[in-house]
């Protein structure tokens, strides 16, 4: 038998009193989430954080609600049972999981919540044989969705006109600081800067395999490059970039990515179909760099296809002649 699994309760052999009490635990680990997005969100998201505070009332509330209902129907003594002790129930992610994603994955782990809940006691009232069990079990499934529909109003009621939009953009521009900026940086010291001495290898050795080691090695030892530069050089708290840490890995993992894909080509042993193929990567390189800018960083196409790909295509000819020379 797997360990902790044994001691784990099936929900179809819950009483009805292990039910509610099941139902009072989680409507409380709810509203502590909620909760915690809304402390999360308050400096800079106000509106949205009052949206979950509103949501962790509401959830309060409910739990109230339940207690009044176990205690009227099975005492004062309320089991101690949780989503953990019951095999199959619906899990919550922790906080520190989705907290640091950003505002719109706050928002869908949210919707996740209410609608899993839901779903849960639907699923479970269907399959129950217990005429009073099936009740409660419905009854809780239409709360949920109640909920659901509550935290819509909630939002709408609570957001003024246009906050939502304000928040989106504010969440929008923080993603674009915090990792496309350092990951495009990162794309474009590793697609260019490789260039020269990737091809430079190729055409003075003919060797695929010594091109590929170059290659590999001059797009590692750039990530690590430019991934602590990016995460030394700025702390964030002034800048507003956001987490160093998120930064570094976006810079270095993409100038290494941006590095290896004119370079893995050279494991083909054939060297001119390496080298053609490597010369397309190039090309498809050059112009997503160029997509990204135009994209994320409001640069006109145009302008940032120009720049790239000229500048690109110098490096790569300065490779060429100097290794064919």
């Amino acid at each position: 038998m797997i360990p902790g699994l044994t001691s784990r309760r099936r929900f179809r052999d819950l009483s009805e009193a292990e039910i509610l009490a099941l139902a009072i635990s989680s409507e409380e680990d709810d509203a502590r989430i909620y909760a915690s997005y809304a402390e999360q969100l308050r400096a800079q998201y106000p509106a949205s954080a009052a949206v979950f505070d509103a949501m962790a009332a509401e959830e309060n509330q409910h739990r109230h609600l339940l207690i009044e209902t176990f205690e009227r129907r099975f005492g004062k003594v309320i089991p101690l049972i949780r989503r953990e002790h019951v095999a199959g129930f619906y899990s919550r992610r922790p906080v520190w999981l989705v907290q640091n994603l950003g505002l719109e994955r706050i928002r869908a782990e949210a919707a996740r919540m209410e609608d899993e809940a839901a779903e849960f006691y639907t699923r479970a009232a269907q399959a129950s044989t217990d005429p009073g069990t099936r009740k409660l079990l419905g009854d809780l499934a239409a709360a949920e969705r109640k909920h659901e529909a509550k935290a819509e109003q909630i939002e709408a009621g609570t957001l003024p006109p246009g906050a939502r939009r304000e928040e989106d953009e504010r969440a929008h521009r923080q993603f674009v600081l915090t990792w496309v900026q350092p990951g495009l940086a990162g794309l474009m010291d590793g697609s260019v800067s490789t260039l020269a001495p990737i091809f430079a290898t190729a055409f003075a050795t003919q060797n695929t395999w010594t091109t590929f080691l170059v290659g590999l090695a001059a797009s590692v030892g750039a990530g690590i490059s430019m991934g602590f530069t990016e995460a030394a050089h700025d702390d964030g708290v002034i800048s507003g970039r956001g987490s160093p840490v998120k930064r570094g890995l976006a810079s270095g993992l993409m100038t290494t990515v941006g590095g290896l894909g004119h370079a893995l080509p050279y494991l083909i042993p054939h060297f001119w179909t390496a080298t053609v193929l490597a010369g397309i990567i190039v090309f498809v390189e050059l112009w997503a760099i160029a997509f990204i800018q135009n994209r994320y960083m409001e640069t006109p196409f145009l302008r940032a296809a120009f720049q790239v790909v000229l500048g690109g295509s110098l490096v790569l000819a300065a490779g060429v002649l100097i290794g064919g020379s």
